[in-house]
This record gives C-alpha cells, sequence and structure tokens, in this order.
C-alpha cells in the first residue's frame, strides 16, 4: 500500500471514531440524566434563579448595612419582605431610607443612588435616559431588575354612576379636556380630578407618559401629597377621581374602583369578579384581578424594578442580593401576599 493510500485510511479511520464518540456522547446527554452545560464566564447564567425556592438558597448575600429607598408604591413589599430577609440573613441588614429634602419616590431613590446615598433604589418606573448618562459620567452605569406586576387604578366616589372609561378619556379628564361626568354618560356633575405632583413618584411619572402621552396636568388638577390624603378625599366628593398602584385602591372600603378599556367598549376591571358590594367591607373585600394584570389584558400594567448600581462593590451585590432574594418562589410568595402580581 502506497504512503499516500496510508494517509487516507488512517483519516477515513479517524473520522468514523470521533462519529461514534460523539454518537454515544448524543445519547448520553438524552437518556441518561447527565447534563451537560456550555462553558459560561458567569456561573450564575447555568442556575436559573426559578430554581430557587426560598430564601435560604441564594448566594453571595453581603454582610453589612445597606442603605436603600425610592418608591413608595413599594412600602407593602418592604414591610412584608425585609422582616422575612433579616430573619435568613440577620447578617445582611437593610436601612430604608427617606430623602433629606423633598418626598420619597422612585425619581428621589435614583437620584440618591446617584449621589451613593443608598446602596440601591427601589422604583415604579424604568430608568431615564438621562438617568443613565449621569450614571455613567460618575463611572457606573445602572441596572433594572423587574421583580413584579403592579397596575394603575382608578378610584371614584362610591356613588357615581359610570360603568367605567377608556384610557383615552381618562387622558381628556386628566388633561382638562372633559371637566363634567354628563359628558362621560354620568350625572351632571364637575369632575375633580385628584394627583400627586409629577416630581413625587414613579407612579405619577408612568401615568404621565403613558396616559397622558406627555402632555401636561390640566389647571382642573388638584394636588394632593399622599395617596390616603386623596382617598379620603374622594370618598367625600361626589365628583372627584384619582389614580394609584392597584394594591392601594382595590380593596378600599370607602371608594368606588372604575374598570378601564382600550376602548369603552371593552373595560376590564381591576378587580376580580364578581365585585364584592362595599356594604359588605370590611368582613370581605373586593381583591385584585390578578389574571388580567398578568396577561396585560387590564390597559394600563407596569413593572417594579430593583435598581442596582453596577460598579463591582458592596453596593452591587446588595443590589443583586435583595432581587435575586425577590426572584425566589418565596419572595413571589410574599409579593403577591401584599397584593401586587407575581412576575412568573
Amino acid at each position: 500500500m502506497t504512503e499516500k493510500n496510508e494517509t487516507t485510511v488512517l483519516v477515513l479511520a479517524l473520522i468514523i471514531t470521533l462519529g461514534l464518540v460523539g454518537g454515544v456522547f448524543l445519547w448520553l446527554a438524552n437518556n441518561s440524566g447527565i447534563k451537560f452545560f456550555r462553558s459560561s464566564n458567569n456561573l450564575s447564567q447555568t442556575i436559573k434563579q426559578t430554581d430557587i425556592n426560598n430564601f435560604a438558597q441564594v448566594q453571595n448575600v453581603p454582610v453589612g448595612l445597606f442603605s436603600y429607598g425610592g418608591s413608595t408604591t413599594w412600602a407593602p413589599i418592604r414591610k412584608e419582605v425585609d422582616t422575612a430577609v433579616q430573619t435568613v440573613f440577620p447578617q445582611f441588614q437593610l436601612r430604608y431610607t427617606d430623602p433629606t429634602t423633598g418626598a420619597p419616590g422612585s425619581g428621589s431613590g435614583i437620584k440618591m443612588l446617584l449621589s451613593s446615598q443608598l446602596a440601591f433604589s427601589q422604583s415604579s418606573r424604568s430608568i431615564k435616559d438621562e438617568e443613565f448618562k449621569q450614571a455613567q459620567q460618575r463611572g457606573f452605569t445602572l441596572k433594572e431588575i423587574p421583580v413584579a406586576i403592579d397596575g394603575i387604578a382608578i378610584a371614584t366616589h362610591p356613588q357615581l354612576n359610570i360603568r367605567g372609561l377608556a384610557v383615552a378619556q381618562l387622558k381628556d379628564i386628566y388633561t382638562g379636556k372633559l371637566t363634567n361626568w354628563q359628558e362621560l354618560g354620568g350625572p351632571n356633575l364637575k369632575i375633580t380630578p385628584y394627583s400627586r405632583r409629577q416630581q413625587e413618584g414613579g407612579t405619577v411619572e408612568f401615568f404621565g407618559e403613558n396616559v397622558l402621552g406627555g402632555e401636561k396636568f390640566g389647571d382642573n388638577v388638584q394636588f394632593i401629597s399622599t395617596t390616603t390624603q386623596a382617598l379620603k378625599e374622594v370618598a367625600t366628593n361626589p365628583g372627584s377621581i384619582y389614580y394609584a398602584s392597584a394594591p392601594e385602591v382595590i380593596g378600599q372600603c370607602s371608594i368606588k374602583y372604575l374598570p378601564l378599556g382600550r376602548s369603552i367598549d371593552k373595560l376590564i376591571p381591576p378587580y376580580q369578579e364578581p365585585f364584592v358590594p362595599l356594604s359588605q367591607c370590611p368582613q370581605k373585600r373586593n381583591q385584585l384581578n390578578v389574571a388580567a394584570f398578568q396577561s396585560g389584558e387590564y390597559p394600563i400594567t407596569r413593572r417594579l424594578f430593583v435598581i442596582v448600581k453596577q460598579n463591582s462593590h458592596s453596593d452591587q451585590q446588595a443590589g443583586e442580593a435583595y432581587a435575586n432574594l425577590l426572584l425566589t418562589n418565596q419572595g413571589q410568595e410574599l409579593i403577591s401576599k401584599t397584593g401586587f402580581v407575581r412576575i412568573r
């Protein structure tokens, strides 16, 4: 046999051998229960957060005292989650911090994060372009990690006879184009819209961008500093209307919650049907329409975010650990308990 033929035979033999080895490898991967992973520079990519059931299984939770702050919408989550976190990780100390000046909110929380007053923040809106740029100018970046679903619910006086609103009608109310409920099929009654000020929270900013389309509030809008105060006003003023995070509205005993729709002929209630009459409250309360919020059928939904400072320091570790805790099955269950909707 010539040298050329011997080389050809050897190459063919090598190809056949490699094919057999590869076939055995694939058979094992598919049938033996052995899992083969691609290599990754980030081990966490091969371990999905959805596989983690409880707080105790979360890794890389730092030791120390970490200040955080931000969205007022997050208050029920903070109350429920932080205690449970401290029980499992007492060394991971969390301290909620209000701004020195101005009202707390998503915007003020991100501002405090940018100025290194916080380790991480909580937000009911996405990070703005200018906030990304400010972070880059300071030598780090910001990352938003979604952990829950929320929606905007509309509150009116319980005796207001109106079946619901289209989002476009809601916009016209708050931009001053509609001023009487009679224009919407209701009684001959002046509309009194209430809102918090735009600089006071992510909910107002979200409403301005996603409902008003960037238009300004009308001169008819009356500004109130807190949702608690606003809901008290709505309960006593027959022509009033107010918007807030759904868990702050649904279940209240002294107000009516309006169904909303992308069009007036398809209204979606923010509560589970059948509606529980307010006369039965507080013994029985209306519950959030979780299915409509998860599917996006309800027209005004949003995500809640943990805002993390990516600077390779303990602040980043703290923010990522907090988000990872909320994304465990235990964390998602606690979020559901507070009235918000699980993101998974």
